[in-house]
């Protein structure tokens, strides 16, 4: 069978490469060409899945699209600590005011298809090796990106809002942005002999 040609060296770089960037570290108002994005998800629904499922869905908001996600976000945290009586004030303003620092902000979303009978800690990892070619992307762009869970993830409200069903899971948030510095985050593992076990 003739062998892929593929660059090792290339696929190593990106990988040991690849960093999350927040958005104290987004360049703002200088938006991501769209068809970067399409390229992300693209890349993200060639992730392996078992039985083909393919559980993962995205929502991207831009634009005015940010805006809307910022005040869905905010209102309904205002609304839910009002009543459990923890409101605190410069959540709200973060909730409010980051996903307006991004370029795009992409909602991640495990659907299930529950006649496949597959443990959802697979349709999970499925998600999540997804979100990996995504951030693996943005990276070889030279983009800032990060995954978050905050805000809403967690919500039941959140999934309605969103179109999701009972089995189905909100993972969070992925945030993409032009980075606003020139100069790459450095990144440190420990040693991979510390965490392995070879049996021969």
């Amino acid at each position: 069978m003739e062998q892929p040609d593929f660059n090792l060296e290339e696929v190593n770089k990106i990988i040991r490469g690849r960093r999350s960037m927040f958005v104290a570290q987004f360049k703002e108002n200088d938006p991501v060409d769209d068809i970067i994005i399409e390229e992300i998800l693209e890349n993200a629904n060639w992730a392996p899945t078992h039985k083909l499922t393919e559980p993962w869905r995205f929502t991207v908001f831009s634009g005015d699209g940010l805006k809307k996600f910022a005040e869905f976000q905010a209102n309904l945290y205002k609304e839910r600590a009002t009543k459990n009586g923890n409101f605190i004030e410069a959540t709200y303003k973060k909730l409010s005011e980051n996903p307006l620092k991004a370029s795009h902000i992409i909602a991640i979303q495990l659907k299930r298809d529950l006649k496949t009978n597959l443990p959802v800690m697979e349709e999970i990892a499925a998600v999540a090796m997804a979100v990996q070619n995504m951030y693996l992307t943005a990276s070889a762009h030279g983009l800032a990106a990060y995954w978050g869970t905050g805000g809403p993830t967690f919500w039941p409200e959140a999934k309605i809002w969103f179109g999701l069903e009972e089995e189905d899971m909100l993972m969070g948030f992925f945030y993409v942005a032009k980075p606003a510095s020139e100069r790459w985050p450095m990144g440190k593992r420990k040693p991979i002999g510390e965490k392995v076990i070879w049996v021969k």
